[in-house]
């Protein structure tokens, strides 16, 4: 871990961020101060770094089994309740500076798909910091922050 970034929010080396990454909790503020927790209160999920690929799961803890069907034929309020309840994406990143570009290659939420997802990194206390604007300039504008710590092999 490079000590220049623990906690000052200055640039990271790949060193800092490779590995499994636990999720301890993922808060949205909004501009106009409401705060949501949307995968709950105590939301799971790991982020990986390699060499040159990452990839990031999340989901709602207790996530509900389908009772309508399998996988592909279970009722469409199931489906959506699994897809309200878990997020996930993969691809290649890049480091630039405190920010992470994550150039997504395949995601849950195909809108992602071929494009970048920016999030400003910092390490605090061997914890690795996430923050990401949503939805900017509009009434749901937001930042989202993600926190995590090295995950047990």
């Amino acid at each position: 871990m490079s000590a220049s970034n623990e906690s000052s929010g200055t640039a990271l080396d790949r060193a800092d961020v490779v590995g499994r990454w636990s999720l301890l909790s993922w808060r949205q503020t909004y501009d106009d101060g409401r705060v949501t927790h949307p995968m709950g209160e105590q939301p799971v999920g790991y982020i990986e770094y390699g060499a040159r690929h990452m990839s990031c799961m999340l989901a709602r803890r207790g996530r509900a089994p389908f009772t309508s069907g399998g996988q592909w034929n279970a009722n469409a309020a199931e489906k959506a309740g699994a897809y309200d309840s878990f997020m996930s994406y993969c691809g290649t990143y890049e480091i630039e500076g405190d920010v992470i570009v994550h150039h997504v290659m395949m995601s849950l939420f195909p809108n992602w798909e071929g494009g970048v997802q920016r999030r400003r990194a910092q390490l605090i206390d061997g914890r690795l910091h996430l923050l990401a604007r949503i939805e900017e300039g509009t009434p749901q504008a937001r930042t989202a922050a993600l926190i995590w710590e090295r995950a047990a092999d």
